[in-house]
């Protein structure tokens, strides 16, 4: 596969920083807002969306992270090999308005079962989807309520994200 498209790390930046003002303009008083990556390409994403939000908010804001193996829809199909990152929720889940933050959307399945796992934990207040890239070709009716940029891809399309919280500048997006 050729390379269709690639964000560096800068632009990518810019699109966190821009979600992060829009979440902290909604919940600038908000004392119960926290950030969920959904396990493993959202991870990155959330520490980053998350130092944002401290930055911007001027307070904590404590993230985590859900492993969707368990509700995948496709398990029947495709086994659980290994959990890479396990389901981590540091902070009370009950009530809080939670920030669910993945890399790419795609079908919305991911989504889907990560909202599952959520509810597994405990019943926040709500839930909010936080997403870097939106690449259309939904198959359920979920939407991002914070988009760093959209960009239509074919199914067959693959989007690369990398992501180093320790080493930044390395940082992009590649649509393949």
């Amino acid at each position: 596969m050729s390379e269709v498209a690639r964000i560096k790390s800068e632009e990518l930046h810019q699109y966190i920083d821009r979600i992060a003002k829009s979440i902290a303009k909604k919940h600038r008083n908000n004392k119960t807002l926290v950030v969920v990556g959904i396990a493993n390409g959202g991870i990155p994403f959330s520490i980053n969306l998350s130092k944002k939000l401290e930055q911007e908010l001027e307070q904590y804001v404590p993230y985590g992270s859900v492993d969707i193996s368990f509700h995948r829809d496709d398990i029947g199909d495709k086994p659980i090999t290994s959990i890479n990152t396990p389901t981590l929720l540091p902070f009370n889940i009950e009530g809080a308005i939670v920030i669910l933050a993945d890399d790419v959307l795609f079908t919305g399945r991911t989504v889907r079962a990560a909202i599952n796992e959520i509810f597994d934990q405990g019943r926040p207040h709500s839930i909010e989807l936080a997403v870097l890239c939106d690449r259309g070709n939904r198959r359920l009716p979920i939407q991002p309520d914070y988009v760093g940029f959209s960009k239509e891809t074919t199914p067959n399309q693959k989007v690369v994200v990398n992501m180093n919280i320790n080493e930044p500048s390395n940082d992009s997006l590649i649509i393949l």
